[in-house]
């Protein structure tokens, strides 16, 4: 029988990549030479450091930027408010992995609204999806594309 697994995941090679050249980039500008300007990160968290409000700004920019080139999705990230520490400012990015409870009830409340012979089943932190045609299994890809549930969704696993 053809299923395929909904997931929410973020590749932390190429995370590591992008912020390794974001790094790179911010160890090169002009504009951040003498500054504190720096990132820091870890798997699940990505802290931004500069020297006030503005340059945090342009940091952020810098290190969207390289994970747009690297395929990263920026809705993967919660912004966390930026935060005065002394002589620095810094911001917390929140790498978001996973499909929560809520976003996964919206998903299987919309495969059934979808009237296809199919059924979702939540599997810790990813949706699996089955049926017995490969051409349900694919409308239902293309109608989960255009919905907003405010978080990237990758399509794994499509086995017939």
């Amino acid at each position: 029988m053809p299923s395929f697994d909904i997931v929410s995941q973020v590749d932390k090679h190429e995370l590591a990549n992008a912020m390794d050249q974001a790094l790179r980039e911010i160890s090169t500008r002009f504009d951040f030479k003498g500054t504190k300007a720096n990132i820091e990160y870890t798997d699940t968290l990505i802290t931004l450091i500069a020297d006030n409000d503005f340059q945090i700004q342009q940091v952020r920019d810098i290190a969207y930027n390289k994970m747009a080139k690297r395929q990263i999705d920026i809705g993967s990230f919660e912004e966390g408010k930026i935060e005065p520490s002394g002589m620095t400012a810094q911001q917390k990015l929140a790498v978001r992995q996973g499909i929560d409870k809520n976003t996964a009830k919206k998903i299987i409340k919309l495969t059934k609204e979808s009237k296809l012979k199919i059924q979702a089943a939540i599997q810790d932190e990813q949706i699996r999806i089955t049926g017995k045609k490969r051409d349900d299994l694919q409308k239902i890809m293309a109608t989960l594309k255009n919905q907003d549930l405010g978080l990237p969704l990758q399509y794994k696993n499509f086995r017939d």
